[in-house]
Formats: structure tokens, sequence, C-alpha cells
């Protein structure tokens, strides 16, 4: 399983027996997890939501746009009109990220691997950091000159990944 929500940690920590491997990208830690400063790091626009329609363009590096203009540029025609239906979606994920997650990372038996961008400016690496130390069994990939949308350049490495450790996994 691959997220950048808590999605797939949850299954790994919830459904030990049916998830061999997962891994998180860009990923949040949770809210009001202890030892972390959540909103440290992150662009302004990014922390905090406003109802205003202006786009915080230094929210993304350099990196970050070369990627959106390059082999992720797909996600425009994603990310366009799921906002042109109103901010429901935007919101709806808003509260996701502050509520609680259910399950505690340190549940989690099976490999891990945390990929994130060091120069993310939306999810901050102390994030990636956090999940990191809290999961048992993480292994951490910090992608020196990524930021949020740049790291998913990582994404193919990290399939491999999941695919190398879900087999030994599987073996045992």
């Amino acid at each position: 399983m691959v997220t950048s929500y808590p999605h797939a940690l949850a299954c790994a920590a919830l459904l030990p027996g049916r998830v061999l491997a997962a891994v998180s990208i860009a990923g949040l830690a949770p809210y009001g997890a202890e030892g972390l400063d959540w909103f440290a790091g992150r662009a302004a626009e990014a922390a905090y939501e406003t109802a205003s329609p202006e786009f915080d363009e230094a929210m993304f590096t350099d990196a970050d746009w070369a990627a959106l203009s390059g082999p992720w540029a797909w996600l425009d025609k994603m990310v366009g009109p799921a906002l042109a239906a109103g901010p429901e979606g935007l919101i709806e994920d808003n509260i996701a990220h502050v509520t609680p997650w259910g399950f505690d990372c340190g549940q989690i038996s099976c490999p891990v691997l945390v990929v994130h961008g060091a120069e993310d400016r939306i999810v901050p690496p102390n994030h990636g950091n956090w999940l990191a130390k809290n999961c048992p069994t993480a292994e951490q990939w910090m992608q020196p000159n990524d930021g949020h949308i740049s790291v998913l350049t990582a994404a193919a490495r990290a399939l491999a990944w999941i695919k190398e450790h879900a087999s030994i996994w599987d073996a045992r």
C-alpha cells in the first residue's frame, strides 16, 4: 500500500496479517503528536487554509514546479476540476488531517518506508521524521532536493522497495 495520507499506515497497523509492507510519501504525522510541532515549517497557506481564492506559488519549490510541468503535469488535470467543484473536498481533507487516526504507529509490524522531501513546504520534513521514529519497522528516505510534488519522482523506487520487502516478509 502507498499513500500520503495515513490510510496505508492504518491498514498496516490494523490488518497485520493482510498488509505485507507500506509506504508513506510526503505523509502527515498525527495532529497533536507528542514531540512534534505540527505546523512548524509549513507554508502559511498550507498551515492555515483560507477562504481566499489566491494561491501562494511559494508553497512549491522549483523542483515541484519542474515536476508539475513535466512527469507530474497530469496532476493539474485532476486538481483543477476538483477545486472547481467547490471547497467541500478540501475542507473534508483538512478535517481528516486533524482528526484522531484511531491507531498507533507503534502497532505496525510490517516493513514501512517513509519517503519525504527535505524541502517540502506543505508537509515539512519533521512529519516524515516523526513517522520514521514512531513506526518501529520504518526505513526513511529523506530526498534532499525534493519538495511536496517532486518527491513523487521516488514513487517507482518506492514501489520496487515495497515489492522486495513484501516478498521477504511473506516468505517468513
